[in-house]
């Protein structure tokens, strides 16, 4: 059963983190405080949890937002698209055909043949789009897939970052998928999330929330 916890990372900004099986996957909700209108952030396997929050707190869903397209990220769409029928799909250009292909996006390995509706719309680096009343930074790091991008929520204080699967608490994304490397993740998040203040909230595909500061001093894996 999916663990959902609600956040508040700024006076702004609301967030609510629904863990689901058999990944450990995050998906996000998140909302500007007072208002309606919200983003969906990486649905995985349990969308029925997604779709029972935002109707609990009568919110209206604008977007759904994918960092990669990996099938534990993607395996809620076409749930969300049912219940939602106009809802649109924003994926970075580079991933966006792993969202009809279970072999790219990996759930051919696991003999359950994922597929997504096609994205509406392909992100690109260093874009800025702006929904649900939040100013959204594409930051383009791959490394763990080859389209992967993180999402920077600009009109925040804190800064958020939603970033799939490129940096955890204490860790890293995988790099030894076929699209993977060690050395471009690495860098990425050297040079696109290091350099972003150290109170930088980042909200991750996988375990707790970080801080930029924190995983600065402490990762092992991409020290400062």
């Amino acid at each position: 059963m999916a663990h959902v916890d609600l956040l508040e990372p700024s006076p702004t900004v609301r967030v609510v983190r629904i863990e689901s099986a058999p990944f450990a996957e995050n998906s996000y909700v998140v909302f500007r405080h007072g208002e309606t209108e919200c983003l969906v952030i990486d649905p995985g396997f349990e969308p029925q949890a997604i779709i029972d929050c935002i109707g609990s707190l009568h919110l209206k869903p604008q977007a759904i937002l994918l960092t990669h397209g990996h099938s534990d990220h993607i395996a809620g769409n076409a749930s969300l698209r049912v219940e939602w029928p106009t809802l649109p799909i924003f994926i970075g250009h580079g991933d966006a055909s792993k969202l009809l292909d279970p072999a790219g996006n990996l759930s051919g390995a696991f003999g359950l043949a994922i597929t997504s509706p096609p994205a509406d719309r392909l992100l690109a680096d260093r874009e800025m789009i702006d929904l649900a009343g939040l100013t959204i930074a594409i930051s383009e790091i791959p490394g763990h897939s080859s389209g992967h991008v993180v999402f920077v929520i600009n009109n925040s204080t804190p800064l958020l970052v939603f970033g799939g699967d490129v940096l955890f608490r204490e860790g890293v994304g995988r790099s030894d998928f076929p699209d993977g490397d060690f050395e471009v993740l690495a860098a990425g998040i050297t040079h696109r999330l290091y350099t972003l203040a150290d109170d930088t909230i980042v909200f991750p595909g996988h375990g707790e929330p970080t801080t930029v500061g924190h995983e600065k001093r402490h990762n092992p894996f991409v020290p400062a």
